[in-house]
């Protein structure tokens, strides 16, 4: 099964964010450069200060939740290039992936630095203020020190949520395949058991059958040959047989009538004889 590959879905929202991040750097240096020029001619605090440090604190929040989001699109890469096949992608389209994420983090990257480069160059005049103006050094109140000290404490990217949800589905999704496939496997081997058993057991029946076979040709020849020596005894007796005298009936008989036909008792005796002689070949 093919699963969703989150990258598409994070990288939307990265650009998104990313096109509305160079809008606001670009106000953002707007309003640095008229500060900056404010600053140098009346030697006042203009009113785009309060401007310059809101666009500033939200300019820092986006940069940083586009950097989160980057990390997260890092690790879903990672967790595609451990199951290549489940998510049907090459390795041409992970360094297309790749190569956004090193743009992106490159483009971001030079805005942070060019804020930190302002944001120091803010310090020293700051420092060098009270100096011109003969008045004591005033501390400036900057909320967004500490905004910035709690950032990753109280900011949570929707995208990365969003992220963590999507894989913790995919992982989910991939442990019950893996579940499904091991009941199979388990069946599998079941069915193969049990496969074997009755390959046994029509071995050991066919083994039966030729045996009942030729046990049973055995006894076909057996009575074959007993038929032929009872039809060789019948034939041989067909000669006497009108001359045999059958048992005496009455009480009258007596031995002495049958002694008086000792032509019938010895074609009787020679009939019984040959019976016996041929049963024993």
């Amino acid at each position: 099964m093919t699963l969703e590959n989150p990258f598409f879905v994070v990288k939307d929202e990265v650009c998104k964010a990313l096109n509305k991040n160079r809008g606001l750097y670009g106000r953002w240096t707007e309003l640095q450069d008229v500060v900056v020029t404010s600053s140098t001619v009346s030697g006042g605090i203009p009113i785009s200060r309060d401007e310059l440090e809101w666009t500033t604190t939200e300019l820092r929040k986006a940069l940083r939740s586009i950097e989160w989001d980057l990390d997260d699109l890092e690790d879903t890469i990672c967790i595609v290039e451990k199951n290549p096949t489940k998510f049907k992608i090459d390795n041409k389209e992970l360094t297309v992936q790749r190569s956004f994420i090193e743009q992106t983090r490159e483009e971001v990257k030079i805005m942070k630095d060019k804020m930190n480069l302002s944001r120091g160059r803010d310090r020293d005049n700051t420092a060098r203020q009270p100096l011109l103006d003969n008045s004591p050094a005033r501390v400036p109140v900057n909320h967004g020190t500490t905004k910035y000290s709690k950032l990753e404490n109280e900011i949570d990217s929707p995208n990365r949520q969003f992220l963590s949800d999507t894989l913790q589905q995919q992982n989910d999704m991939i442990r019950q395949q893996d579940e499904q496939l091991d009941m199979i496997g388990e069946s599998i081997g079941t069915l193969k058991t049990v496969s074997r058993q009755i390959n046994t057991e029509l071995d050991e029946q066919a083994v039966m059958l030729d045996e009942f076979g030729n046990e049973l040709e055995v006894t076909d020849s057996k009575l074959d040959a007993t038929m032929k020596k009872m039809a060789k005894v019948l034939h041989m007796s067909n000669g006497n047989y009108n001359n045999y005298i059958p048992a005496p009936t009455t009480a009258t008989s007596s031995v002495s009538d049958l002694a008086s036909k000792p032509s019938s008792l010895s074609s009787l005796s020679n009939t019984i004889t040959n019976c016996f002689l041929c049963s024993g070949d």
